[in-house]
């Protein structure tokens, strides 16, 4: 290489980045003995920041648009200012460029569950889940505080401790909340709101910034969900007895041919073997006439419905559940009328008690006020 050509490589200096990846955050320009040219160009785009580094300390942070690296005041030094050295600068300056736009679909979750406190069930855990975006506020923080001199930095190596700051501040709002879990699933959107506000001071602090934060799901452990499915049906079937009687029926109802008719003539020769069980006098029966079945006892009654539970809810909180005696005490101290939201498993929604036929009559057998004295 001539030294013209030298000379015109000495001359020639663009510095800018161009990023594909999506998920870098820093990038550094690399020149070769880190030495930046007097004259060069600095493009920075839009959604970029470039954070020039002189002798290990930062020295200047430039945002979108093109510059000429040529005024003395700026904090760069050049080859072609050191004939002396040989066209080799003895003080090297660095540019790192950070990338300011959002990171989006950042996943969060808590590891072990939650224990809180609920009104109505009383101490539950809970696991939750959801994402986030971030994106650097302040590139020269972030420099000093996470890259350090990493040449690539991505969003994977901060991610694990955005998401320890995110869980530690969900579990202290999640406790402190006192949202009903039956309710939460309404409330995800307040609570990813108090937990970017709780987490926003230590994710500052890092240069960083969520300006999004969402709750995706709130759920309780698999046994207990179980036992919730469970105390939903039975509100849902009312009359166990009558449930069973039809869920019998139907069985029969959708036997066809083939294995079907298989299965459904067994099933009738173990009726037929129990009706002839029951001709046999049993224990508790006198045998009949000569050749007629023995007279058994009258069948005992069917066992009582399952009783109506309610809720109400009284100041954005819910209380419950209460049986039918209970709310007609609470309309006689007055504390329950007809206006109050009540609602019971299986009803669509909170409802006046005013309107629910069950629950009207009790206001309607309250004594009129007594007559005044005297």
């Amino acid at each position: 290489m001539g030294i013209l050509d030298f000379l015109t490589g000495e001359f020639i200096d663009v510095i800018h980045w161009v990023d594909d990846t999506r998920d870098t955050m820093v990038w550094r320009f690399e020149r070769e003995g880190h030495a930046i040219k007097y004259g060069a160009k600095l493009t920075v785009r839009e959604g970029q920041a470039a954070v020039f580094v002189h002798e290990g300390q930062i020295a200047d942070t430039f945002t979108p648009g093109l510059y000429l690296l040529e005024t003395n005041n700026m904090p760069v030094l050049t080859t072609l200012q050191h004939w002396d050295h040989g066209f080799r600068s003895p003080f090297k300056s660095e540019i790192y460029f950070v990338n300011t736009t959002r990171f989006t679909d950042q996943k969060w979750g808590t590891k072990n569950p939650i224990i809180a406190r609920d009104p109505e069930f009383g101490p539950v855990r809970l696991r939750a889940f959801g994402t986030y975006t971030m994106r650097v506020a302040e590139p020269a923080r972030f420099m000093t505080e996470i890259v350090g001199t990493d040449g690539e930095f991505t969003a994977d190596e901060i991610a694990f401790q955005i998401r320890a700051i995110i869980v530690q501040e969900f579990s202290r709002v999640l406790a402190a909340s006192g949202i009903p879990v039956l309710d939460m699933a309404a409330n995800t959107a307040a609570l990813g709101k108090l937990v970017a506000e709780a987490i926003a001071p230590a994710i500052a602090a890092y240069g960083l910034a969520v300006p999004e934060f969402y709750v995706e799901n709130i759920s309780l452990p698999e046994e207990v969900e179980k036992m919730l499915d469970k105390r939903t049906s039975m509100g849902i079937v009312g009359d166990l007895g009558r449930f069973a009687q039809f869920s019998a029926a139907e069985a029969l109802g959708r036997e066809g041919g083939g294995a079907g008719a298989a299965m459904g003539a067994g099933l009738g020769a173990g009726i037929g073997m129990a009706m002839g069980v029951q001709m046999l006098p049993q224990p508790g029966t006198q045998p009949g006439p000569w050749g007629a079945a023995p007279q058994a006892l009258p069948p005992a009654p069917p066992p009582p419905p399952v009783e109506t539970v309610w809720h109400i809810a009284e100041a954005g909180a819910t209380k419950g559940p209460f049986g039918r005696g209970h709310l007609g005490r609470l309309v006689a101290e007055g504390s329950l009328t007809r206006a109050t939201l009540v609602w019971a498993p299986g009803q669509d929604g909170w409802l006046p008690a005013g309107e629910i036929r069950d629950l009207a009559q009790l206001f309607t057998v309250m004594p009129p006020p007594p007559p005044p004295p005297g």
